[in-house]
C-alpha cells in the first residue's frame, strides 16, 4: 500500500483522513487506486476505476453490476440507502 495524505469528504460534511492507497485485485478484476479511509469500514473506489479498467458498470434499483466488455458478470454488488456496496471475497486491512 503507497500512503498518501488526503481527506474524503461524506455527504454529511464529516472529513476522514485517506491513510493509503493500494491496487485491489479481485479474480481477474484489477482496479487502481482503491482508497483507504480511516474509521470507514470499506475501501472507497470510483465508477470511473471500473471505466479504466476496460469495464462495464450498469445501476438498477436494487443492483449493479460490473462485467466485461463481452459481457461477462466479474462482480455484482447491491444498493443499502444511497450506497452501492460489493463484497469481495478476500480483504485484508493496510499495515
Amino acid at each position: 500500500m503507497e500512503k498518501f495524505l488526503g481527506t474524503v469528504k461524506f455527504g454529511n460534511d464529516q472529513i476522514a483522513p485517506i491513510l493509503g492507497y493500494g491496487d485491489l485485485v479481485q479474480g481477474a478484476v484489477t482496479i487502481k487506486r482503491v482508497y483507504y479511509v480511516e474509521g470507514l469500514n470499506h475501501n472507497l473506489f470510483s465508477v470511473g476505476q471500473f471505466c479504466d479498467a476496460d469495464l462495464e458498470v450498469a445501476f438498477r434499483k436494487s443492483t449493479c453490476f460490473i462485467c466485461d466488455l463481452k459481457g461477462n458478470d466479474l462482480l455484482t454488488g447491491s444498493r443499502g440507502t444511497d450506497l452501492y456496496s460489493i463484497t469481495l471475497q478476500s480483504t485484508s486491512s493496510p499495515n
